[in-house]
């Protein structure tokens, strides 16, 4: 009989800790009390406004007087990390041919590709900032830190609109970097860059701001970059653009090259979408936008003059798509949209801003200007999906 219990103990004791080794493995963050929709709002450091002492920075200015911005990199550098991220690359065609199985073995069924980017440790909770294109499809994601640490991340959620992507890992302590203010930030600010270009370890590069609210052609309407001509090249995708001080003003993201290097024109966005998107995130693992279903253009003086238009402010609706919100609500070609909601709209930029602020399913107001009179619609606005026609 004692036989027997102890074989049903064993097996018992077998069988937890298979579980236990496989939740540690793929899901740390289980055991840290994660959880995608129990998740806790991560808690954020906001640096203190230019002139206010920084708790814990050591002072005010990010130099050492003598035009270094070594205190800048000390207080930024510890929170940025490497990420390495597998991937599994494309099937062999091949695959089930068994002849190719025969002298090939399973090798056909994808091989793993690994992809090296960088993140930014925003809060003591283990939440990381990245690029969505930095882990998109992988399977497994390491984590280092500056100082040697390694552990396994969880992807809590991604926007591709932002190319912006939430992690989080199970360390504890975690340097966390203090964000700063985007709105302070002008053309000509003195700028970090900081990250693991080319995977020979974490890299500080150093620029200005060379330009604001910076759109690409072909980048989502929700792209507002910050261009700086501080180095960026391959892996530092994800990492922080800092500024003199050493506060988080930007995720580094993209840059414009023929050769792959740094040409001096690279990309970030800039904080505050990003911390609203990984709030977002956070809360409930995808960004909820507002969508009207309209073609808007901006209104220039010679075009508000050639439609007998009384106003040169708003933005012109060239377009409405059949059977959309704006279209059910009674918007039609022509109209000018002058608020959203009782928010002025002066471009397409912020037509589009407003109409993604309102919650999906909710209803707004839209003040218009169709030919010479004013009037007011009620828009049940719908959820913008990620490739959708129409703003």
């Amino acid at each position: 009989m004692w036989r027997r219990s102890w074989l049903l103990f064993s097996q018992a004791v077998t069988v937890g800790v298979a579980a236990l080794f496989v939740v540690l493995t793929f899901k740390p963050v289980w055991l840290a009390g994660g959880g995608l929709r129990t998740l806790p709002a991560p808690t954020l450091v906001q640096m203190a406004p230019p002139g206010a002492s920084a708790a814990g920075a050591g002072g005010t200015g990010g130099g050492t007087g003598n035009g270094s911005f070594a205190l800048a990199a000390r207080r930024a550098a510890p929170a940025v990390v490497s990420i390495t991220a597998t991937k599994m690359g494309p099937r062999n065609p091949h695959a089930d041919d068994p002849r190719f199985r025969f002298f090939f073995g399973d090798g056909g069924e994808g091989t793993q590709q690994i992809g090296l980017g960088s993140g930014v440790i925003v809060s003591p909770e283990g939440y990381l900032l990245t690029n969505q294109h930095v882990v998109a499809g992988a399977t497994e994601i390491e984590v280092q830190l500056a100082d040697g640490r390694s552990t396994r991340a969880t992807l809590v959620g991604s926007d591709p609109e932002t190319d912006i992507a939430v992690l989080r890992i199970a360390l504890s302590p975690l340097p966390v970097i203090a964000l700063g203010d985007v709105r302070a930030l002008q053309v000509g600010d003195a700028v970090l860059a900081i990250g693991n270009p080319f995977n020979v370890g974490q890299t500080v590069t150093a620029g200005i701001v060379s330009a604001l609210d910076r759109q690409q052609a072909d980048s989502s309407p929700f792209q507002h970059f910050i261009q700086t001509d501080a180095a960026i090249n391959p892996g530092n995708s994800g990492g922080a653009l800092v500024d003199a001080r050493g506060a988080l003003v930007g995720i580094n993201t993209a840059i414009y090259s023929a050769s792959g290097g740094s040409l001096g024109i690279g990309f970030a966005v800039p904080v505050d979408t990003a911390r609203t998107v990984m709030e977002a995130l956070v809360r409930g693992g995808h960004v909820r936008r507002g969508w009207i279903g309209v073609v808007p253009r901006d209104l220039s003086a010679e075009l508000a003059e050639s439609l007998g238009l009384p106003r040169q402010d708003g933005v012109l609706i060239t377009g409405v798509l059949r059977s959309g919100p704006a279209a059910r609500g009674g918007v039609r070609p022509g109209d000018v949209v002058l608020r959203v909601g009782g928010r002025p709209v002066r471009d397409t930029g912020e037509l589009i801003a407003a109409v993604a602020a309102v919650a999906p399913g909710s209803r707004t107001t839209l003040q218009l200007q169709r030919g010479g009179r004013q009037l007011e619609v009620q828009v049940q606005v719908a959820e913008r999906q990620a490739a959708q026609e129409g703003r």
